[in-house]
């Protein structure tokens, strides 16, 4: 897994080349843009996708706001979103969306001696920390929750995405679900009006600001725990238990995922119930145009379905979730009746 993340993250400034160029003058070149929480994994489909047909995918990793100008301004063929559009947005702009995998977002800390999974936090505790409420390490709300941890007299500092990100989307998202100050006060978005903090571009900025800073908290996308071996809270969920980070919590919130009842995918899965369930998980969504020509459309959807299906030992291994069969044939229909460009 390090190796395939090792190869996934190798750079995230400008424009990130997710295959080596392909060679042959019938391979399609495709570009994409948006988010960076399903880069890692799907740099590493780019990659396989490449080796197996020659086709090159380039994917600017630039944050779900950008991807979304991207694709309504026709300067791509494919954009990622982790946040979900309204049908009124998807018809004006004549875009259709449907979910590619399930991301999970954690939030990390740098503190001195503390370990991974040593901390457990809940969503009113982390809601008031980045409300700027709760200031210090050692405040009486933080060592409720964690009795047994010697916790430093140190000022926190809140790390945030500074670019429009589908992943702040569902964090703030999920703070407004547990905290109704966070709702009122600064809601839910792709970019918000931060209490307090400072940004970082990318959750690979997230992640390397909390790497720098000692005293700092910051939520990622769950691959970039892993890749920069940060230090991870457990969470309490919406059924009161605690639980840590594993593919299994992240499959038990998943299972909650009935895209069948909804239109055009649209589904938040943050706060999911069941005691094993992590509370920050999330559908990734592809963007494609509906007015592009079918045959544009039908290379994109040849890498895309071959992710959903080929693809899923890649994605488990970097921890995400993968859907079933069922949630393939719904997307491969609407592929068909949307795009008219499958199979």
């Amino acid at each position: 897994m390090k190796k395939a993340l090792k190869v996934g993250l190798g750079a995230f400034a400008g424009l990130v080349s997710a295959a080596v160029v392909a060679t042959g003058a019938l391979a399609a070149n495709l570009n994409g843009a948006g988010g960076t929480a399903i880069y890692p994994v799907l740099s590493v489909w780019a990659q396989d996708y490449q080796k197996k047909t020659g086709n090159q995918i380039n994917y600017q990793a630039i944050g779900s706001g950008g991807g979304i100008q991207q694709i309504e301004s026709k300067t791509v063929d494919f954009a990622n979103s982790d946040k979900p559009l309204l049908h009124p947005d998807l018809v004006k702009n004549h875009i259709m969306q449907f979910p590619q995998v399930i991301i999970s977002i954690v939030p990390v800390v740098h503190l001195p001696g503390i370990k991974p999974g040593e901390l457990v936090i809940d969503g009113p505790t982390l809601a008031n920390i980045y409300l700027g409420k709760i200031t210090k390490w050692n405040d009486p709300a933080i060592r409720k929750l964690n009795p047994k941890v010697p916790l430093p007299n140190m000022a926190i500092l809140t790390v945030h995405r500074s670019d429009g990100s589908g992943t702040t989307f569902n964090f703030t998202n999920y703070l407004g679900k547990v905290s109704p100050e966070w709702k009122s006060q600064v809601g839910s978005d792709t970019s918000v009006s931060w209490p307090t903090g400072i940004g970082g571009k990318g959750n690979a900025g997230v992640a390397g600001s909390v790497q720098q800073t000692v005293g700092s908290i910051g939520y990622v996308e769950y691959a970039y725990v892993m890749q920069n071996h940060l230090t991870y809270m457990d969470m309490i969920n919406a059924s009161g238990a605690r639980v840590t980070p594993t593919m299994e919590a992240f499959q038990t919130a998943a299972a909650n995922a009935d895209f069948s009842k909804v239109q055009d995918f649209y589904l938040i899965l943050t706060d999911q119930p069941g005691a094993g369930s992590w509370p920050i998980t999330a559908a990734t969504y592809m963007l494609m145009r509906t007015d592009y020509a079918p045959a544009r459309n039908k290379e994109v959807l040849k890498f895309l379905n071959w992710a959903l299906k080929d693809g899923q030992g890649d994605a488990k291994k970097l921890d995400y979730v993968p859907f079933p069969d069922t949630v393939v044939k719904q997307i491969e229909a609407a592929w068909t009746s949307e795009l008219h460009a499958w199979p």
